[in-house]
């Protein structure tokens, strides 16, 4: 298994994750990591049709997604997405780790603060951010793969 890219986009699949992320990683599954999401059948049968016919989507709550990212194949190019830092941070502790971090869309919104143009946070978001940054993951701001990347430890 490959995750081609592990992002944190509180809007989860959109337009920018559809054309340019999935041309860019070559990725053939995604994984949406999101407890209200994957308890609502309603919202994973309307994320599963949001991606091409080539690509399978899957919903996993926070505890369901480290079972499930230790089941995946070799041959597996998993574009990773949750709609913030947490689920990323709980899956480290539970073994599984990520080299990158790509924050791609966290907005504004009551108790966030803006931390680099259109990409906000909480001081707790914060926080998380920076323990994946110390437990080795490299985390950086790109909306677009046309865009160049902006570490994070550059920004706050």
């Amino acid at each position: 298994m490959a995750v081609v890219l592990a992002r944190i986009d509180d809007r989860l699949i959109h337009g920018q994750v559809m054309t340019s992320w999935v041309n860019f990683t070559g990725a053939n599954k995604i994984i949406v990591i999101d407890d209200v999401t994957a308890k609502d059948s309603f919202l994973c049968m309307t994320i599963k049709s949001l991606v091409p016919s080539n690509i399978r989507a899957e919903v996993y709550t926070r505890e369901q997604s480290v079972e499930a990212f230790l089941s995946q194949k070799e041959s597996d190019k998993i574009i990773v997405l949750a709609k913030t830092p947490e689920p990323y941070v709980y899956l480290q502790e539970h073994g599984v780790s990520f080299d990158h971090i790509n924050i791609g869309g966290m907005g504004i919104k009551k108790g966030r603060k803006t931390i680099y143009k259109n990409i906000s946070a909480s001081d707790e978001e914060l926080t998380m951010l920076k323990t994946l940054a110390d437990n080795g993951a490299r985390v950086y701001i790109q909306m677009v793969a046309e865009n160049p990347r902006m570490e994070l430890d550059k920004i706050i």
